[in-house]
């Protein structure tokens, strides 16, 4: 859980926290843009990081019952906020660090695979910017669910911002490796779990496709 816990704040930490969020995790630009879709209907969606109010509002629109925070437990000014939120609420919240740039770890996905398992439904996965680790934990629980490769990349697309001439490709290549590997021989966690090998994977970014994402959108 973030430092300072979900306790009461006082007006001005309150207003210090919301400006560290919006100008210095960038949440100003997910005021009005929240890149949120259904990844299974009724049980998994997925977005950029919610803002309290945001949050608040999924819980009554979709019934939203858990979070997984894709971006890990460090400290930064909205994820102290989306925790005193999902306390507000009644909402089960996890972490899970997971990649975007490097081969998906064989540990976290099993881990998400638990998580997945195990919390109330309906669940809201969210990372940044909603764009590379809520579209691999969307194409992981796709898998999972006995859907295919192909409908998994679905959720890698230009449509929610993810660049896959970028490094944040690998990701497509994780699920290509899958396809070519494994897909139709082994379900997807026991060749996750028994052959899958982050060695095999590579990834050769643009330049242009890099700085896009990098520098312009800032993506951790």
């Amino acid at each position: 859980m973030p430092a300072s816990g979900p306790g009461a704040l006082s007006c001005r930490e309150r207003a210090r926290l919301w400006l560290a969020s919006l100008f210095v995790d960038h949440a100003i630009l997910r005021l009005a843009w929240h890149n949120f879709a259904p990844v299974i209907p009724g049980r998994l969606y997925r977005s950029n990081h919610p803002d309290p109010v945001t949050l608040a509002r999924l819980v009554r629109r979709w019934g939203i019952r858990s979070v997984i925070n894709l971006r890990g437990e460090k400290y930064n000014a909205s994820n102290d906020l989306g925790a005193r939120a999902a306390a507000r609420l009644g909402v089960e919240l996890r972490y899970l660090g997971l990649e975007s740039r490097g081969a998906p770890h064989r540990a976290r996905i099993l881990r998400f695979a638990e998580l997945y398992a195990g919390l109330p439904r309906p669940i809201l996965i969210h990372c940044k910017s909603g764009a590379d680790r809520a579209g691999l934990a969307a194409g992981l629980a796709v898998l999972i669910e006995g859907g295919t490769s192909r409908e998994a990349m679905k959720q890698l697309s230009w449509k929610f911002l993810h660049v896959r001439q970028s490094r944040t490709g690998i990701l497509d290549a994780f699920f290509r490796l899958y396809a070519e590997k494994g897909e139709g021989r082994m379900p997807f966690l026991d060749w996750v779990r028994d052959e899958y090998d982050e060695s095999q994977l590579t990834r050769a970014p643009t330049r242009l496709a890099s700085f896009l994402n990098d520098v312009l959108l800032r993506r951790e």
